[in-house]
């Protein structure tokens, strides 16, 4: 019997999955432990990584490569109890003053309080477009899937970067070029993580202080992906390129930011007395 054309695009998406996910990351070989020492560490043969914060230092890594469009995926377990003050960034970001980044920030709260998910995305320099979500679920008990999808469609106007948790969108940052706004298309980007103290600043606008005694602060990642057209474990017309919103992402991307968006840039008119950015225009879902 044969297949529809809808039928094989949908076996081909599947297939590439497969191969894709076969391919497993493996922390040796994909990130560099930058600073912090001892207080970073990969173990279970490279299956697993640990960033620590003390009094004295936080810790970080990076990715030996760079990255241009992909999916990139990571699973974090965040600091349990008492993590106020704490952040622990994961980003993508290229260097320099016109540099690119796309950002999640896991500010920490007292225990019992939910932790913050501040996202917010680099265009030539140029951020200022801050979104930040409750999450609906405790991200200290299990681990959770983080993802990025920086997707260059087969029309440049349609480009758009997607924030996914746990495969639920939850943010879109589409491109503007046509209102004047960069969007990233040209500076590959490597992937960065680190936990540090932020407590002038990090949770309720610095009032609350890190404690120290409850130190180290820890967060683990597993699961690295990252489904690009040149790396190791791509394949041909990747999967990631063609993820178009359909009608339940949709659904899903509007239930997050009814009932979970605690600060979104595109409605602070206080912050914008002259007009809000010109891609606000373009973020309806």
């Amino acid at each position: 019997m044969g297949f529809s054309s809808y039928e094989y695009s949908v076996l081909v998406l599947v297939l590439a999955m497969m191969v894709a996910t076969a391919s497993a990351s493996n922390f040796y070989q994909d990130f560099d432990i930058t600073w912090g020492d001892h207080r970073a560490k990969m173990f279970n043969g490279g299956q697993l990584l640990s960033l620590s914060l003390d009094k004295v230092s936080g810790s970080g890594f990076q990715s030996k490569r760079e990255y241009l469009f992909g999916r990139i995926d990571m699973q974090l377990k965040l600091v349990a109890g008492n993590s106020a003050g704490t952040v622990t960034a994961y980003y993508l970001s290229s260097q320099g003053p016109t540099h690119d980044e796309i950002d999640f920030e896991f500010l920490g709260n007292l225990s019992g309080d939910p932790y913050i998910l501040h996202t917010n995305v680099f265009t030539q320099g140029k951020g200022n477009r801050e979104q930040q979500f409750y999450l609906w679920f405790d991200p200290t008990r299990n681990f959770h899937t983080y993802s990025v999808i920086w997707n260059p469609s087969r029309s440049l106007a349609a480009s758009l970067f997607s924030f996914l948790v746990d495969n639920t969108p939850i943010r879109l940052f589409r491109n503007a070029e046509s209102m004047g706004v960069p969007f990233p298309k040209n500076q590959p980007m490597r992937i960065y993580s680190s936990l540090w103290n932020a407590d002038d600043w990090a949770t309720r606008g610095g009032l609350v202080k890190t404690d120290w005694s409850k130190a180290p602060f820890t967060a683990y990642y597993r699961n690295f992906r990252a489904y690009t057209s040149t790396s190791s474990n791509s394949f041909s017309n990747s999967a990631w390129q063609f993820q178009e919103l359909d009608a339940n992402s949709r659904r899903r991307l509007r239930w997050v930011q009814k009932n979970f968006m605690i600060y979104n840039y595109c409605t602070d008119y206080k912050r914008f007395p002259q007009g809000l950015p010109p891609e606000c225009k373009n973020s309806k879902v």
